[in-house]
């Protein structure tokens, strides 16, 4: 009786009977011999179809089998050190559950990125794009294993919000009953209200930003992880930082050894994101910018050729941190030492992936808060809650913001931030 597994476990029935149910990804015959590339959804293995081995209506249902159809294989599982996954599959049986029309949109060949995306609902079944959301998936358990572990309660922050969180205009409007209501672009506020009744807490949902732009590090839905945790100064929050990036990444390299072979990504260069990472001041980073001859005024925004720049400088991500009060969010708690800057940081990614982390100490202090609101016009009655988190025992707090798409897209070397989400939503998409 032949045993049920997955193609991802199959190394544990070396020489031994197996069931496999999945998918035909490719077929190549040379008369007496079918090779059949089965993918089951955790993997994909080569599966040998011997005329003289098997009945002639399991060897001429190969025949019929087309790219995608769907089928149940048994067969006996064999080392193969050439193969991907060690192994292939003497097959003695082979039932077609579904024959898939013979048109298939994605054949084997090179198809434009366009085109992949109109057809993202069958692009994911390619071995690259597979791997790339398994990481993710990885990642996404990586990240909640991690702050379980240190006692964060996860919170779900509202997806609909009367205001924006940051001051920008970059937001989604809806209607909500005769209301003006927006889709969240942060659940950060929320989190603070959480954090000052459980300790620590993090929420993890998406997020919506209309921002009209087209780079390759840009999406209008993306999801974020967003820590907050009470009594952690600016300090503790970097160190927290730290640690969960290289959890996530020594995670990935342990479980995910396979998919980073897939894509051809360099280990080497993952297996050196350990803990402590370097950091340098903002007036820093702009004094390194002017040697190098890029012309960068204090108080103007990195963009993505600076960050690459300082990126390149160290061989593991850098925190910049002390940016200029005005570039940043009112929650953001001065410096004591030196109020034109604030006690927040980001995290930039090497190998040009940019920012990936956003955090700072957050503004405990009511009066300085609402000194806050006032300057950047904000609706005041809007925030009278967020203020009573200032009123009714206050306390100095932090957090911050991880992008999981840009996370996924630095781990895995990939160019575009839409392969690392299921079904991307960008400035001109929303189709599948």
């Amino acid at each position: 009786m032949a045993i049920y597994t997955t193609i991802e476990e199959i190394s544990q029935h070396a020489e031994k009977e197996v069931l496999i149910r999945g998918w035909l990804y490719n077929k190549r015959s040379s008369g007496k011999i079918h090779f059949l590339q089965i993918r089951d959804g955790s993997g994909f293995i080569q599966g040998v179809v011997v005329k003289k081995e098997v009945d002639e209506e399991t060897f001429n249902v190969c025949k019929e089998l087309t790219q995608e159809s769907s089928v149940e294989v048994v067969g006996l599982v064999q080392k193969d050190d050439r193969a991907p996954s060690g192994y292939e599959l003497l097959i003695k049986n082979v039932k077609a559950v579904h024959i898939a029309q013979d048109d298939y949109p994605i054949s084997l060949k090179e198809h434009g990125t366009d085109f992949l995306m109109d057809h993202r609902h069958l692009w994911i079944r390619t071995p690259k794009q597979n791997a790339i959301l398994r990481i993710r998936d990885e990642i996404n358990l990586a990240i909640r294993t991690f702050f379980h572990e240190r006692g964060f309660v996860l919170i779900e922050p509202p997806i609909i919000t009367p205001a924006a969180c940051e001051g920008t205009t970059d937001l989604f409007e809806i209607d909500y009953f005769g209301e003006n209501a927006y889709l969240s672009q942060t659940g950060q506020l929320y989190a603070e209200a959480a954090a000052m009744a459980f300790g620590k807490v993090y929420s993890f949902g998406p997020t919506f930003r209309a921002e009209k732009s087209k780079t390759r590090k840009h999406l209008n839905e993306f999801w974020m992880i967003e820590p907050e945790m009470a009594f952690v100064d600016f300090e503790g929050n970097l160190k927290i930082q730290e640690e969960m990036l290289e959890y996530i990444v020594q995670k990935v390299i342990t479980n995910k050894k396979a998919e980073l072979k897939t894509l051809n990504r360099d280990i080497a260069i993952l297996e050196k994101i350990k803990a402590p990472f370097p950091r340098i001041t903002y007036t820093e980073a702009v004094e390194m910018l002017n040697k190098a001859d890029f012309e960068f005024e204090w108080g103007e925004d990195f963009g993505a050729p600076h960050e690459t720049y300082i990126a390149e400088q160290f061989d593991k991500p850098v925190f910049i941190t002390h940016f200029p009060t005005k570039m940043k969010a009112f929650y953001m708690q001065p410096d004591q030492d030196n109020p034109d800057v604030v006690l927040g940081a980001d995290l930039i990614a090497p190998e040009g992936y940019g920012e990936i982390i956003g955090g700072s100490e957050r503004i405990h202090d009511l009066d300085l808060i609402l000194q806050k609101i006032k300057e950047e016009d904000l609706p005041m009655e809007i925030y009278e809650w967020y203020l009573d988190l200032r009123r009714y025992g206050s306390v100095p707090h932090s957090g911050f913001g991880l992008g999981l798409e840009r996370t996924v897209s630095w781990i895995c070397g990939i160019d575009h931030i839409r392969q690392t989400i299921p079904f991307a939503r960008t400035l001109n998409r929303i189709y599948p």
